[in-house]
């Protein structure tokens, strides 16, 4: 009697449980330009019509996100040394391009978010950890560089965002960085 009792609640939980709800995101970034195509087409159509000013804050949404990409892909990330958070004159040299470049969009309400990533060695704590420190000491420079305070944002990512996943030097290297991403 316990066995089927036992059974029918595992069964039972199983069922309601089913798969998960959540959908996988899809990055659409790479349709920008033809979504931007297409909502100028329905703004064509729609000249006279209520729905265009929805249809052009539409449109320039898109733009704005292709701009921000195009800019993005122009940053250079910072890298370190092997379990190092400081920063070499090169280093200072390229958070300075880095700000210039963001600054003028910054003026249109954009902010800088810091991601700071670790290779894999280490504890997943720590690396966290040092990923802070990292994003951390791009930030103070840029802010000694006289970008707003207020408009800069820190994450770390520790070692769960590697950008080569060899078991290489050069590919661990590569991991430890902090890139700049922009938001609204």
């Amino acid at each position: 009697m316990k066995s089927l009792l036992y059974a029918s609640t595992i069964a039972a939980v199983l069922i309601f449980t089913g798969c998960g709800s959540s959908e996988p995101t899809v990055d659409d970034s790479a349709n920008a330009n033809s979504q931007a195509e297409e909502l100028n087409i329905v703004d064509e159509n729609n000249a006279n019509d209520s729905e265009s000013g929805i249809s052009q804050n539409n449109l320039d949404a898109a733009n704005n996100n292709s701009t921000l990409e195009s800019l993005e892909a122009k940053i250079a990330p910072i890298y370190f040394g092997f379990d190092k958070y400081t920063l070499t004159d090169e280093d200072i040299d390229t958070i300075r391009a880095n700000t210039e470049m963001v600054t003028d969009v910054t003026t249109a309400n954009y902010a800088v978010k810091l991601e700071g990533n670790c290779d894999e060695w280490g504890s997943d704590e720590y690396n966290f950890a040092l990923g802070l420190k990292r994003a951390n000491v791009v930030k103070d420079e840029m802010i000694n560089d006289g970008f707003p305070a207020e408009k800069i944002t820190l994450v770390s990512y520790g070692s769960s965002s590697p950008v080569c996943t060899d078991k290489t030097q050069e590919c661990w290297s590569k991991n430890r960085r902090v890139d700049f991403k922009l938001q609204q």
